[in-house]
């Protein structure tokens, strides 16, 4: 009888939470943004834990990249917005896909502030022509993208996620924004980001785009900047001869300023200390030789090797000459014998002599110079 009564009580308590978990999920409003976890993936839907007993559907299409790769996998958790109730399923989107959208899908993705699919048709004055199914939507310059637009033809020809900012005259004026949403993604990645990232950290990265300063270097969708001066302990002249947009690096993170959004990466910082054996490579008196790099008008600075310089000071290039000019001397990329004078690792510099100074500073040292360079002992 008490095993009855039982059974009785779980059938109702099933019922009783069946009942709330579909009445709690009919209330759902379109448009609605709730959090969920991906419980399986079929070839054309992905589907939804809701409340743990009922299913939702989302079409697989959204969360496939240009290279048509999925981009997430069961038991991930996916944030997407209720679209509608159709043949018994509850139908939800990441954003709403441009050809699938009519007018009144337009409003209420305004209303709602649910994403849309766009395609970027031309340039027009002031901005973008936006083509959202037939419709027809106006996007700023400014509007575009995370930063200034530099080269407008990038985005012709383009599908882009764009936020419905003004909806007029039943649709035939809509106004929309690329930054909008791509600022929340932007946000989103830099939260989970502050989980992870630390400094000194090694990563990866893919450069984006490439300054005379430096390049700006993607790491899970947040930019970061590598100063020129972090690429190599050497002398990097010409930024564009050593790296190239789209290349994979990797780097050390020297600098996380998560207040001004603000990530600075070395590759420099990967490759071992030269001066860590400088003291023992480089003693006072034998002789090498390197390249002119730098020319000051206190010296020359010779590269021994990448990331070790030393200086020849002005005194020890004229030898008994008056002139003070370096120029009238040396040359930048000219290969000189030099004598070590003096080393302080510590503070990572070098004393350096021409060799012809250090023999007769009569002698023209251009005799001494050599095609490539070598260290004697």
């Amino acid at each position: 009888m008490n095993s009855n009564n039982s059974m009785d009580d779980n059938e109702e308590n099933f019922a009783e939470l069946f009942e709330k978990s579909i009445s709690k999920m009919d209330s759902l409003e379109p448009g609605q943004l709730i959090e969920t976890t991906i419980i399986s993936i079929s070839k054309d839907w992905i589907f939804l834990d809701l409340s743990g007993k009922s299913e939702g559907v989302l079409d697989i299409e959204e969360l496939i990249d240009n290279e048509g790769n999925l981009t997430v996998k069961e038991g991930d958790p996916i944030k997407v917005y209720f679209l509608s109730y159709k043949n018994g399923e509850m139908h939800f989107t990441t954003k709403i896909s441009g050809d699938k959208a009519d007018k009144d899908i337009l409003e209420k993705a305004y209303e709602k502030g649910i994403p849309i699919e766009g395609f970027v048709e031309k340039e027009i004055k002031g901005g973008f022509e936006i083509k959202i199914g037939s419709t027809r939507a106006f996007c700023p310059y400014s509007q575009m993208g995370l930063k200034r637009v530099e080269n407008p033809e990038e985005y012709i020809g383009t599908k882009q996620t764009f936020k419905i900012t003004e909806y007029r005259e039943e649709g035939r004026n809509i106004l929309v924004s690329n930054r909008i949403p791509k600022e929340k993604e932007q946000e989103e990645k830099t939260a989970e980001l502050k989980k992870t990232l630390r400094e000194e950290m090694t990563v990866k990265g893919i450069i984006q785009s490439i300054q005379d300063f430096g390049a700006f270097v993607d790491i899970g969708g947040v930019q970061a900047l590598l100063p020129v001066s972090e690429i190599s302990r050497d002398r990097t002249d010409d930024i564009r001869k050593v790296l190239s947009v789209g290349q994979e690096i990797e780097a050390s993170i020297i600098n996380l300023d998560w207040k001004n959004n603000k990530i600075s990466l070395s590759m420099k910082a990967l490759l071992s200390n030269p001066w860590d054996k400088a003291s023992a490579k480089y003693k006072t008196g034998t002789k090498h030789t390197g390249k002119v790099v730098r020319i000051t008008d206190f010296g020359a600075f010779v590269s021994l090797e990448p990331g070790i310089d030393g200086l020849i000071h002005i005194s020890d290039l004229r030898g008994d000459s008056r002139d003070n000019n370096p120029h009238n001397f040396v040359k930048a990329g000219q290969i000189l014998t030099v004598l070590v004078n003096n080393i302080d690792a510590e503070k990572q510099r070098i004393s350096l002599k021409p060799v012809s100074a250090a023999l007769d500073d009569s002698e023209d040292f251009s005799q001494y110079m050599e095609t490539e360079p070598k260290t004697e002992s």
